[in-house]
């Protein structure tokens, strides 16, 4: 029987790593983010009353096996025409598909089944959901497209509405899970939504699947300034009143100095792999060289980082 493993995420970080995933004969399901608000995914949403869709699109690129045009053509952002500037196809398609069909999660589905997509793409929720922060100083930014340029340190990120019901077959993925992999991708705008839907948070934490959490190569202004790798675990267990963790990943490699400089002027460094600090919270610490400076943008070495996870789905052998 094929290990299963269970990626949770969004933003840009999460098709990258399944990218890797997806070449193992393993079990997949990803679990991605509603509350993106912004761009055409923020349209949709607002514009048709749907989950928005960006997230989902691109990790469905991420997983399909059909021909590379087609894939283009899904990820094809229009770049003028009046209502459609700015929009991507595939969101559009998806949005489309939503109507044809009644349902978001059976959109999914069925563009998956066009894409050819190996594994499991499952929304957070089937439904949009609003992302709020509380600052440091007490004020709350409602939305997480604004969220990241209020100027101020977060103290906690929660949702909206109250009441949020997560799929059955997400709740069944996560119970089955052998690998269950947090990120990477924004701490506060693509992680934590997913993990505050009340009872993926809890079964995250009850599972007994190995847990591992995949850091950020860089700090980012507006959600993790300065932040160390314990600050980002640190974060997550405050926000889910539980240590449920058992691994992190870091990337220790050096970054070119003229890359640095750049995201520097976002006021982004390297994520400092702070060792002793992670093993006093119960860690098996991963600190390995994982990065792919992609022309001065920085993402995780797609193949590395899968073949990694791979590794820690099966225990050294003893003999």
């Amino acid at each position: 029987m094929k290990k299963k493993i269970v990626v949770i995420g969004g933003g840009t970080g999460l098709p990258v790593l399944l990218r890797g995933l997806k070449e193992y004969d393993v079990d997949l399901t990803a679990i991605v983010t509603v509350a993106d608000d912004g761009g055409s995914s923020g349209r949709l949403r607002d514009e048709l009353d749907i989950p928005p869709p960006g997230d989902i699109r691109n990790v469905l690129a991420a997983l399909s096996d059909v021909e590379p045009l087609i894939v283009e053509l899904f990820q094809h952002r229009f770049q003028n025409g009046n209502g459609l500037s700015g929009h991507s196809l595939g969101n559009l398609i998806l949005a489309a598909m939503t109507s044809i069909t009644g349902d978001f999660v059976h959109a999914i589905r069925e563009m998956g089944k066009v894409l050819n997509v190996r594994g499991k793409v499952l929304p957070a929720a089937n439904q949009s959901v609003v992302l709020h922060a509380e600052m440091e100083d007490g004020t709350i930014v409602s939305g997480e497209s604004k969220i990241p340029y209020s100027g101020k340190r977060i103290k906690r990120v929660f949702l909206t509405p109250d009441h949020i019901e997560p799929l059955e077959e997400t709740i069944d993925e996560l119970r089955s899970a052998d690998l269950i992999v947090i990120g990477p991708g924004s701490l506060y705008t693509s992680i934590l939504p997913n993990l505050l839907v009340p009872k993926i948070g809890e079964e995250v934490c009850k599972s007994k699947a190995k847990k591992i959490y995949v850091c950020n190569v860089m700090t980012q202004a507006g959600e993790t300034l300065n932040y160390t790798a314990s600050d980002h675990v640190k974060a997550l267990y405050d926000h889910l009143q539980c240590a449920f963790l058992d691994t992190i990943i870091v990337n220790n490699e050096p970054i070119l100095p003229s890359t640095k400089e750049r995201y520097a002027k976002e006021l982004a460094a390297p994520v400092v792999c702070d060792t002793e600090r992670l093993k006093e919270l119960g860690l098996h610490v991963i600190c390995d060289s994982l990065v792919s400076d992609q022309g001065g943008t920085l993402r995780h070495d797609t193949k590395k980082i899968a073949a990694l996870l791979i590794s820690l789905l099966t225990p050294p052998s003893l003999y």
